[in-house]
Formats: structure tokens, sequence, C-alpha cells
């Protein structure tokens, strides 16, 4: 059963799905042991969950449901979430400590080794999907997975354009699309206009604007928790908290479930050591104020504003989407729907495909689909202004479109001190912050803690700092070396950068001293 592979790594889900060259299509794989449907006509997911027991022994996926291991602090969870958040926490076990990087290497490299086996493809290519505000050291992630797996061709798309593909027959040539992806860790939002088929039949896809948000069903789960211990007068920090927060947890996740198709949803949970209830009922009314009061549907419609503004600045308007495609199982949630029927009406607004359409599509991406896009994120420099605080100059600002024909920079790189060898810049990936509101009194985020209890704390300036900001060539920010060597405010190098179809930043430098031409077209670092 060969075929081209591609793998959703979803907070909630992860789903593989592979293209068939006979059958021109793309359908879902079922990995044995580790995954298997939702439901009835629902495709097969593996749950993105692993287990460590003692000895070495793991558990992955359906396993972990099976043994009634999901909530043991033993349990990774909502790792890809973790990981896109450069996230410090480790989970102490007897013998060592493991990161969320290393549960979700051991995860993905299992189940990638399983698919490839199965497939029989070794020396096939890989698709991986990225969520929109990714940064670059998730995508380096990735391919380090890729390659602990024995996988060494791979290619990646970002997940909402994926979907577009991924729901088939909707699609027709010419027409635009909002693919509205919502998930169990992040909001993607994406305008793609599908172009006509070339001679071998391949659609094209040229994407217009996209955006994203740190906002998903891990988001509402955390809600529900604070608002479960509010009612019970409760704080993380309490003992028999700590002692049944993973429980409570996952009732606050069945519970978000249920109010998708029950007016009302009740958590109950008895510590067995006390005897104590730790209670809540919520209607769909409830969580719908819930949700408005922690601002998810502003969240929403900035994100949206955002993707079709990119849309705007390339001719087509809201009036020229066709259709507004929902993916991921947080779409399912009534409040999230009726939110998108406000904005777009009811009749433009699909959902038929929120659990795989994302993995197919990357399939059908891998086998050969073009896509047109554009850079996401801003690229610049640090320098130190007047003041001697450090401040970003952009020279690859978002919405680039790449391959670049002409510079898209030029700086000149002064020497810093007499006799300076080794001359560099500082490259940052610049997101966009999480703004903060008087009102919400700052951010707060749900973490395990080393003992693998639920914890709430405040996510402070720096850690969203860091979050926003990427230094992405920390290992080497000097790569000009200067023969003879550099005077103080000497203006040494000139600079030139430009974007290639791979999306890597490429330097051109000269050496203004002597004239020689040091690097043409220099891959520097990759871009998102």
């Amino acid at each position: 059963m060969s075929g081209r592979l591609a793998l959703d790594f979803g907070t909630s889900n992860t789903v593989l799905a592979r293209w068939d060259d006979v059958s021109r299509s793309a359908s879902t794989v079922l990995v044995p042991d580790y995954g298997g449907p939702l439901g009835p006509d629902l495709p097969p997911v593996v749950p993105s969950l692993i287990h460590y027991e003692p000895e070495q022994r793991r558990w992955l996926g359906r396993q972990v449901l099976q043994q009634n291991l999901y909530s043991s602090p033993r349990t990774f969870r909502w790792m890809k979430r973790y990981i896109a958040n450069r996230s410090p926490l480790k989970l102490k076990l007897e013998d060592r400590e493991v990161s969320p990087v290393e549960a979700g290497r051991d995860f993905l490299s299992t189940l990638l080794a399983m698919a490839v086996a199965e497939l029989g493809s070794p020396e096939e290519e890989v698709a991986f999907t990225l969520p929109v505000e990714c940064f670059e050291h998730y995508e380096e992630w990735l391919g380090s997975v890729a390659e602990a797996a024995g996988i060494h061709r791979f290619r990646f798309i970002d997940e909402p354009s994926a979907a577009a593909l991924g729901y088939g027959s909707h699609i027709q040539a010419g027409d635009v699309y909002l693919i509205f992806d919502l998930g169990g860790g992040t909001l993607d939002v994406s305008t793609v206009k599908v172009e006509d088929q070339d001679q071998g039949g391949w659609r094209r896809c040229r994407v217009l604007g996209k955006a994203g948000a740190d906002l998903g069903g891990a988001t509402f789960d955390q809600w529900l928790f604070e608002e479960v211990l509010r009612q019970n007068q409760l704080k993380d920090y309490d003992e028999e908290v700590r002692r049944l927060s993973r429980a409570l947890l996952v009732e606050c996740e069945r519970a978000k479930e249920r109010l998708s198709f029950h007016p009302e949803a009740e958590i109950s949970l008895m510590n067995p050591d006390t005897g104590g209830l730790v209670s809540a009922r919520f209607s769909q009314a409830d969580f719908e104020r819930l949700l408005d009061e922690k601002e998810a549907f502003r969240i929403i419609d900035q994100t949206l504003r955002r993707a079709l503004r990119g849309a705007h600045e390339r001719g087509f308007d809201e009036e020229s989407i066709k259709s507004v495609l929902l993916v991921g199982g947080s779409t399912l949630i009534p409040a999230v729907q009726r939110t998108l029927h406000r904005i777009f009406g009811r009749e433009k607004v699909l959902l038929d495909r929120p659990i795989d359409a994302v993995a197919r599509g990357a399939a059908a991406f891998v086998s050969g689909t073009d896509f047109y896009d554009h850079i996401q994120h801003d690229y610049g420099i640090r320098h130190v202004n007047a003041s001697g605080s450090y401040d970003y100059r952009v020279i690859v600002p978002r919405g680039t479109a790449y391959p670049t024909s002409e510079p898209v920079a030029r700086l000149v790189i002064k020497g810093f001190y007499d006799g300076q060898t080794h001359l560099g810049l500082a490259l940052f990936e610049l997101g966009e912050s999480r703004k903060r509101t008087a009102a919400a009194g700052g951010p707060i985020e749900l973490v395990f803690d080393g003992t693998g209890a639920a914890r709430l704390r405040p996510v402070s300036v720096d850690d969203e700092e860091r979050r926003s900001m990427f230094w992405m060539n920390e290992n080497q920010p000097t790569f000009l070396e200067a023969h003879p060597p550099a005077k103080k405010g000497e203006p040494r190098f000139e600079a030139l950068f430009s974007v290639d179809g791979n999306k890597r930043l490429l330097l051109t430098a000269r050496d203004l001293l002597t004239g020689k031409l040091v690097y043409r077209d220099y891959p520097v670092v990759k871009l998102s």
C-alpha cells in the first residue's frame, strides 16, 4: 500500500493521510494500536498522548485511553502547545526528567516509523503541517523528528492552506475561500484563491492573507477549570486541587465537548481521600458568557480581520469569499459557529471535514499541488539605540511574496571596536505579542508542574517577549570576517538580503575596504 504521507500533529489529536497516485485522492491512515475513529463515520485519529511507565515502557495515543491513564501525572498532553511556546517545564520521573520536546519527539517518531512501515514507502517525501503563527524553532524541531524516524525528504505547509485542498469537491478553480481552523491549541485563518489547474491536472493555490492566535480547545478547558475553582472557592495550589487537578481538567474537557451537542453539562469529582466534592453545572449560555468574558470572540474577530486585510491588500475583499471552510474540533462549539454565521452569513459557512481536511490537503500538497505563499512574520535585526536599549529594524516585512526578484533590504555593517575581525547581525523573527487588557489583568495559562499537577500561572512580560521574538542565528551571530581588521565606526560591509523560493533569507555581502565579494546569495536562515 504505497503512497505519499502527510502528518498533522495536533494539540489534541494527530492525523495521518496518504496520497494515492492511482486514484488521485487522499485518505486518512489508521495506525494500528495507537489510533482509531473518534466516532461513527469519523476518520481515524491518534490522540496526542504519551505515557511513561517505569523501566522505559511507553503507551501512545489510544493505548493511553484504553489503559485509563489519561489523567495520570505520568501522561503528556498538549505537547504541541508547549513545544511551540518553548516551555521550560519538565516532568520529573524516577530516573530522569522529560520535556515536552522529548515527549513530542518520542510520540511522533514512533507514529512515523510505524506509518512508513505500513505504507511501504520509506523513500517517499513526507508533508508536515504548521500553525500559521509558529516560529522557526518549531519547524526545525519537526525536521529533527522526521530525521529521527529515518525520513530525509520532507516539506512543510501551513495548516489552513492545507485544509483548503482537503475540502476536495467544495473547492473550485477561480474561487476565493476563507479557512477557519480552530483546533485544540491554535486558531489559524487563511484566505486562499484556487487557481486553474495546470496541464498535469494539479491545482494551484495562492495564499492571499493569513493570521493566527493562541486560542483553542485547550484554552477553553483552562477557562472552565478556572471557573470551577472559582465557584467552589478553591485555588490551584490547594492540596485537594493538586490531588484532583488532572482528573478535573479531563472533566472540564468532557463538559466542553458535551456542550457542543447538549444544552447542559455537569462536572462532579470526589476526592477519594477526604470525600470532598468539586462540582459545577454549565449551560451553553453559561459557556458562551465565559468565552465572551475571556474575550474569545474579540480574538476570533481580530484574527479574521488580519487575514482579510492581507487579502484586501491583494485586491480581494470580503465579498470575494465564496465559502468559509471550518476545520478543527473546536469549530463544533455552537457559539463559534454563530459568530461566523453573523459575520459571513449562514449559507457561506461549511462544516464538512473538520477533523482530517488538514492532513488530506497536506498529502495532496506533497504530491504536487503548488502553493504561492508569502512571509508570515516580520524579520529584523536587533541594534542598540541612542538610549542604550535594544530596537529592531525590519528587513523582511510580513506579507513579502517569495521568491523576491530584487533585494528586500540593504545594510551597511560598521566596526564596533578597533581590531574587530568578526562582524555580523542578530537576526530575529518578530511575531505579534498577545495584547494585555486592564480588565483581564494579564493573561493566565495552565501548565503542568514537575509532579504532573495542573497549575495556573500568569504569563509574564518576559514570557510574552520570548514567545513573540525568536533569535534565529543565536548560534552564529557573526558570519563576516574582516581582513584586515575593522576599525570602530568604520563602514566595513555592504549587505543585501533577498528571499528564495524555499523561504531562505539570502545574503550577498561585499567588503567595502577591499572591494571583495564575500558572499553571493548565501543562505543565512529559513523564514516561516
